[in-house]
């Protein structure tokens, strides 16, 4: 009778925790989904729930940004209405070099390499 009841509770909370949580927190599947899970098969749902379903406060997560459509009076090539201008600064590697010298560093690289090859080869005896 006490796991009954247990049971009950800890689906209630689950149930509350998914209506009452941002969409962009909920993880896999919808939130519609989720309290189906739940309800049908309530001690996987639950547990399933708390393990994957949801993200926490300091979790890192994805950031979902709203899907706004552009006014009909915009051009076509015009961004969409209330989209703000994001800057992407290059992210420094492990050693503190960004992507774009590192490519130059393997441009390089290959440069030497096909010079050594070309100057291998012109020392080579012809047989």
């Amino acid at each position: 009778m006490v796991l009954y009841v247990l049971l009950l509770l800890l689906m209630l909370g689950a149930l509350i925790d998914v209506i009452r949580i941002d969409e962009s927190r909920v993880k896999y599947m919808h939130k519609i989904v989720w309290v189906l899970l739940i309800v049908f098969i309530p001690l996987v749902g639950i547990v399933l729930w708390f393990a994957l379903g949801r993200s926490y406060e300091g979790a890192s997560r994805p950031v979902r940004m709203p899907r706004r459509s552009r006014p009909a009076s915009a051009p076509l090539g015009a961004p969409p209405m209330g989209t703000a201008h994001v800057t992407v600064q290059p992210v420094p590697s492990r050693d503190g070099r960004t992507t774009e010298q590192q490519l130059a560093d393997l441009e390089r690289e290959i440069e030497e390499d096909t010079r050594r090859r070309a100057a291998l080869e012109q020392r080579k005896p012809e047989a």
